[in-house]
């Protein structure tokens, strides 16, 4: 796996020509399983300082947020991407990603109920003031980019993102039993669908792993509908119709199989966790695991290894 940058952030992949170098918050929250699963927690929580740092050095923008959340402009959200040094990349983007936020917090409570975290002068306020941001932009009904950082629209992964996440803190932070309620509400009349635009996608994974926020039957539903639309022989595709680094197909994702890898682990279904285990592994390259391959092809983008990818199939052996 790419080295830890020093200030204990991980790049998305290694390619400078793509900017996959920067440092996305979701992205190293998920390349954190890979870390964990190696036992390396030592690793972890340094990744989660760096970002609770990053935020604090932007806690000007979290405050004026709280106090004032109208207008609900772009620029105002904390930023999901920043440069290796913490710095924000300042240039056009789809900022409003409320699940990097979700992620963020239940990784933190997730790793303190684990006796694993280490806290220090000023991480439990900044964990207050997410779970205030949450409920100042109202997460539940948020129009957001989204994990695909693309159209701005009410997202289940995003709106279960941030539940699981104000879930893990409560032991830690003041959680408000509304915001809950409300997340609660709105993902119950959303799901199986991702959003109004898509009825399956590969972001409704992460309700079922590591959220663990739905239910039997809505984990039935999601499982079927991706594998049954989007799974591909190189990878998973995110929604049907996806455009990005589309040949006339769309393109497809290793991650998803790791994925699918780890929840049938979880399910302890073993045929169907060695399956997909077994196609992550033929999916990967001698420099890891590619971000996608494109179309019914064997011809993989240049971002490889994928860090969150990398891990997900170190997670899912």
């Amino acid at each position: 796996m790419t080295t830890q940058y020093a200030t204990g952030l991980y790049p998305a992949a290694p390619s400078k020509k793509t900017g996959y170098n920067r440092v996305w918050i979701r992205d190293n929250i998920y390349t954190l399983f890979g870390i964990e699963a190696k036992k390396q927690h030592n690793k972890a929580v340094k990744t989660l300082h760096a970002i609770l740092d990053i935020l604090k050095k932007h806690e000007y923008k979290i405050d004026w947020m709280i106090k004032q959340p109208h207008p609900k402009e772009k620029h105002r959200y904390i930023h999901p991407r920043y440069e290796a040094t913490g710095e924000e990349v300042k240039e056009e983007w789809g900022n409003k990603q409320n699940d990097s936020i979700g992620a963020l917090l239940w990784k933190i409570g997730d790793l303190d109920k684990k006796k694993k975290f280490k806290w220090r002068k000023g991480d439990k306020e900044i964990v207050q003031k997410l779970v205030d941001y949450l409920e100042a932009i109202e997460y539940w009904h948020d129009a957001d980019n989204g994990m695909w950082e693309e159209n701005e629209e009410v997202h289940a992964s995003s709106i279960g993102a941030c539940l699981a996440g104000l879930l893990a803190v409560d032991h830690i932070a003041k959680v408000p039993l509304h915001l809950i309620a409300h997340g609660e509400h709105t993902l119950r009349k959303l799901l199986p669908r991702e959003s109004t635009t898509k009825h399956v996608d590969l972001a409704l994974l992460s309700l079922i792993w590591p959220y663990n926020i739905v239910t039997t039957k809505e984990r039935n539903e999601i499982l079927k509908n991706i594998e049954e639309e989007l799974v591909r022989n190189k990878g998973v595709i995110r929604y049907l119709g996806d455009k990005y680094y589309n040949n006339g197909k769309e393109a497809e994702w290793t991650m998803g199989f790791p994925w699918l890898a780890i929840i049938y682990k979880k399910l302890g279904k073993t045929n169907k966790h060695r399956f997909y285990l077994n196609k992550a592994k033929s999916a990967r390259t001698t420099k890891g695991m590619p971000e996608l391959y494109f179309g019914e092809t064997d011809e993989h983008n240049e971002n490889t290894p994928l860090l969150w990818a990398e891990s997900l199939l170190e997670a899912a052996k």
